[in-house]
């Protein structure tokens, strides 16, 4: 597994745990941070982290616009936060290929979530991808 990949897995471990005690996006990174925890001690893991958490308003509404017959809300945790990832990585990050913000977020979602998961964070993952070039950020 490469050091890129166990961030993306640390950064999505830090947004799950905030969501799932009901706190705001990602301050239990800085609760970590904070009380001294090295975790995640990868800084590509923490500026993902803080890169969701700083556009978070504007991927939920590009996700909730294009997410077909789903809602925020009704997507499982680990769904919503990995499409957060993946969103900011491909809008965001020049030097993350499109393809594999997608490719990552994907094999995330095959490890850790449902079995219809993988093919839905793909199909929204690659439709922001195809909007990318016209997309107001």
């Amino acid at each position: 597994m490469s050091a890129r990949t166990k961030s993306r897995k640390r950064a999505l471990d830090v947004l799950f745990e905030s969501e799932l005690q009901g706190r705001p996006l990602g301050e239990s990174l800085t609760e970590r941070r904070a009380a001294g925890h090295e975790y995640p001690a990868n800084d590509y893991a923490v500026a993902l982290v803080e890169g969701v958490i700083e556009h978070h308003e504007r991927l939920d509404a590009l996700i909730s616009e294009h997410a077909v017959g789903w809602t925020l809300d009704r997507m499982p945790g680990v769904d919503r936060n990995l499409l957060r990832l993946g969103a900011y990585e491909i809008l965001y990050l020049d030097d993350v290929p499109d393809a594999v913000a997608v490719s990552e977020a994907v094999d995330l979602a095959r490890e850790l979530s449902t079995d219809e998961s993988p093919t839905f964070v793909a199909g929204l993952l690659s439709r922001l991808v195809e909007l990318k070039p016209s997309l107001a950020l």
